[in-house]
């Protein structure tokens, strides 16, 4: 059966913000045709649903418009995180230089064990509040 995970699926209040968020911080590009309108221009396919590709084109993230959304409340459970992404890089260095990026384009920090030697790991809230990991993988 072949089965192929084919992009993650993300809903938000706001599908534009959401979809600048997650295209900033991972260096993703918006589906032809999904693009920002021109400032003050009507935004139809942004209540619709807004696709964003990896730099060689390949689907990642799909936004997906709610009319309301109950933000996480992790660590909290009333109203849990359902499904959260984790994305990795190199070393501290990079995990610091990303974490300035987050908050920059709109993030929140949720839970900071960079000092953690064996995986440093920053936890943040999307603008919707989505929980997200950014770590260094520990070396096996």
């Amino acid at each position: 059966m072949g089965l192929v995970l084919r992009q993650v699926v993300i809903d938000s209040t706001d599908a534009r913000c959401s979809a600048a968020f997650w295209r900033q911080l991972m260096g993703l590009r918006y589906e032809a045709g999904h693009e920002p309108p021109a400032a003050g221009q009507d935004d139809p396919v942004a209540r619709e649903w807004l696709n964003l590709r990896t730099p060689d084109g390949l689907p990642c993230l799909a936004i997906q418009p709610v009319s309301t959304m109950r933000p996480s409340t992790w660590p909290d459970d009333s109203v849990p995180q359902q499904l959260h992404l984790d994305l990795t890089v190199d070393d501290r260095q990079e995990l610091d230089a990303v974490h300035a990026q987050v908050i920059e384009i709109g993030g929140t920090m949720l839970r900071d064990d960079a000092a953690d030697p064996d995986e440093p790991i920053k936890i943040y809230a999307d603008p919707d509040g989505h929980p997200f990991c950014v770590w260094v993988p520990c070396a096996f």
